[in-house]
C-alpha cells in the first residue's frame, strides 16, 4: 500500500531556496534559516528539521550520509525534479504581510490599564526598530567588506534589506510620534481621537492626497 508524501508548505519551499544555493546539514540550515529568514519567515528550529524530510520524500531532494570525525551527519541537496518545483512556486504570487505584534496587541488594550502602559509599550517598540537598525547596519558593512557567503545573490539581498531596515525605520518614526501623542494624553478621563488623520485617510478614497 502506497503512502502519500508529506504536503508541502511556503515553509518547504524556503528550505528547497536554500538548498539551490548548496548542500547543507540539518543544524547548518537551521542556522542558515535564522541568518537569513528569521527577519520575514521566522520558524520554529524543530520545524526546519522536520523539512528536508519532506522534501527528500517527494523528490525534490535527495540525502546522503557523511562522516564527520567518529560521528555521522545527514547532508541533504537538491535534485533536478526540487528545482523546477522551486521556480514553479516563486512564479506564483505570494500572499502579502501578516502582522503579530505583541506590543501593538498590548497598547491595544492599554484602556484597560494605564497610560505608563501604554508609553512602557511603545518605548518596547522602539527598542525593537533600533535594535533591528543595529543589525541592518552590521548585515549592511559586511556585504560591502565581503558581498557575504553568496556575493552573487546580493542584488537579491538588498531587495530585502531595504524591505526590513525601511520597515524599522517606519516603526521607529511610529514609535516617536505614538509617544509625543500619549504623553499629551490626560492620566485619566476621555481622550480626543486624532479625527485630522482619519479624515486624511478616509480622504485617499478619492484620490485626493492627505
Amino acid at each position: 500500500m502506497s503512502t502519500a508524501a508529506p504536503e508541502l508548505t511556503s515553509t518547504s519551499y524556503a528550505v528547497l531556496g536554500l538548498l539551490a544555493l548548496r548542500p547543507w546539514g540539518t543544524y547548518e540550515l537551521a542556522r542558515q534559516m535564522e541568518r537569513s529568514l528569521d527577519h520575514f519567515w521566522p520558524r520554529a528550529q524543530s520545524k526546519v528539521y522536520e523539512e528536508p524530510k519532506k522534501l527528500v520524500a517527494n523528490g525534490l531532494a535527495r540525502a546522503r550520509v557523511e562522516a564527520v570525525g567518529r560521528r555521522s551527519r545527514t547532508v541533504y541537496s537538491i535534485t533536478a525534479k526540487g528545482r523546477r518545483a522551486l521556480a514553479r512556486w516563486t512564479e506564483a504570487p505570494g500572499a502579502g504581510p501578516s502582522l503579530e505584534f505583541e506590543a501593538l496587541l498590548k497598547l491595544f488594550f492599554t484602556d484597560q490599564s494605564s497610560k505608563a502602559a501604554a508609553l512602557s509599550n511603545v518605548a518596547a517598540t522602539r527598542a525593537w526598530a533600533e535594535a533591528s537598525n543595529q543589525e541592518n547596519v552590521q548585515f549592511a558593512r559586511s556585504y560591502l567588506q565581503d558581498g557575504g557567503p553568496f556575493p552573487d545573490r546580493l542584488a537579491h539581498i538588498v531587495l530585502i534589506g531595504r524591505f526590513l531596515t525601511e520597515l524599522a525605520d517606519m516603526v521607529g518614526r511610529w514609535s516617536e510620534w505614538a509617544q509625543h501623542e500619549i504623553e499629551a494624553w490626560p492620566d485619566d478621563g476621555a481622550r480626543e481621537p486624532d479625527r485630522e488623520f482619519l479624515r486624511a485617510v478616509a480622504s485617499r478614497g478619492d484620490g485626493v492626497e492627505p
